[in-house]
């Protein structure tokens, strides 16, 4: 064969054009399910994924030692020794046992606090549902708009989880003011939300993005809130102040025990910060994929290793806020109702610091649009991942606290 001559133009320059073809060929031995196979096969990701689960229950495994030592050693002979001692005589109390007429006082903001517990059971039922439904290999790794379709409708669904345990909750408070609960139950958190992404969308609209969700998708997201999330939401209020209130174990005194001076990890800031050091340690590695199928454009299809993650961050959520809830009643200290929430929900403040690393490390973008949006939108996502573990953290606690006094022989 004859030599390509090559031409070089009057600069010096050289240009050599490239082109190549691709042939398909179907494979029909391959099944459905197995579709996304090749992918986990060769990529580098897969071992990433599993140190980082391997990361996490090495920090499960350690909450878990705790917490097992703390019930079957500690609690076990606490509450052997309080039973042993007379309940006439107050002197001989000591311990977390001391605190026993105030631990379920209803705690300041009520109101406030069962509608976002109410709002953490609706984001929990939808993470939960909709990652069984990845994990089934019903939705398409590649078509991500379909994942966040699913999402929606989902939290749409779950209204009425979110008005029962708001309504729950407010109702052993002692609340009476059932209206106003069911209303911010059915309105605050999605109002924020659906501001936030209003003008994030507004932003695109004048950046003339393509990304930009159409007014007609807004109209309809919005209908889906008022005609089918408001109305569930109602029905769960109804059905949740229609129950009898929830009795507690211990009778509440009627004035309020002094708390003493405590010590720097037990105050209220230090104690809630520490609160969500160990879960975001326990899916910070999954976070990075997770950015990088939003903000990278990468695809996102290892469904099963986000639910074990997901899994691993529900048992370090709860294992750590039970740990400083005990630690906390032990130095007397019985207001565990907000500290509970917000140790378990700080998970988000770290959410959103890593979010920030992201964007200085990883990320080249440019133009204040392009940060706006950026943080915007990480800024929802913060919002629902506050609500997931502050709802994780309480109900854990609240359960927690519920047996350790009921077992205990008070006056």
């Amino acid at each position: 064969s004859q030599a390509l001559a090559l031409e070089f133009d009057s600069a010096g320059s050289l240009t050599v054009p490239y082109t190549y073809s691709v042939s398909w060929v179907e494979n029909n031995k391959v099944e459905w399910a197995s579709r996304w196979d090749y992918l986990l096969n060769s990529s580098n990701q897969v071992n990433v994924q599993w140190y980082s689960i391997l990361n996490s229950i090495v920090i499960v495994l350690f909450l878990s030692g705790m917490v097992a030592m703390i019930l079957l050693r500690t609690l076990h002979r606490d509450i052997a020794r309080y039973n042993q001692l007379d309940p006439e005589d107050p002197q001989e109390e000591f311990g977390w046992k001391l605190v026993h007429g105030d631990v379920f006082r209803p705690p300041r903001k009520g109101m406030m606090l069962s509608v976002l517990i109410g709002s953490g059971a609706q984001v929990f039922m939808m993470v939960s549902i909709t990652l069984v439904v990845s994990c089934l290999g019903f939705l398409y790794p590649g078509n991500r708009g379909f994942l966040l379709s699913m999402g929606v409708v989902m939290y749409v669904c779950f209204g009425s989880p979110a008005g029962y345990f708001a309504a729950r909750i407010y109702k052993s408070f002692g609340g009476e003011k059932w209206k106003s609960n069911v209303i911010l139950t059915a309105f605050f958190v999605p109002a924020i939300v659906f501001s936030v992404f209003f003008v994030l969308n507004l932003v695109l609209w004048g950046e003339g993005s393509s990304s930009a969700v159409p007014f007609g998708t807004l109209c309809g997201v919005l209908a889906l809130w008022i005609c089918v999330s408001v109305p569930l939401t109602f029905v769960g209020a109804f059905f949740g102040f229609r129950k009898p209130a929830i009795t507690y174990p211990t009778q509440t005194n009627q004035i309020p025990r002094h708390i003493p001076p405590q010590s720097f990890y037990t105050k209220r800031v230090p104690g809630i910060l520490m609160g969500g050091v160990l879960p975001v340690g326990s899916v910070f590695i999954q976070l990075y994929f997770i950015f990088n199928s939003i903000w990278a454009h990468q695809i996102y299809y290892m469904f099963w290793f986000l639910f074990i993650v997901f899994l691993i961050l529900v048992i370090t959520c709860a294992e750590t806020t039970i740990l400083l809830c005990y630690f906390h009643l032990c130095s007397e200290d019985y207001h565990w109702w907000w500290r509970a929430y917000l140790s378990s929900g700080s998970t988000a403040l770290y959410f959103f610091l890593y979010s920030i690393y992201f964007y200085a490390e990883r990320l080249q973008m440019e133009g204040a649009a392009s940060l706006f949006i950026f943080f915007g939108y990480t800024f929802i996502m913060a919002i629902y991942f506050f609500l997931l573990t502050g709802f994780v953290g309480f109900m854990s606690c609240f359960f927690f606290i519920n047996k350790i006094y009921s077992v205990v022989k008070t006056d």
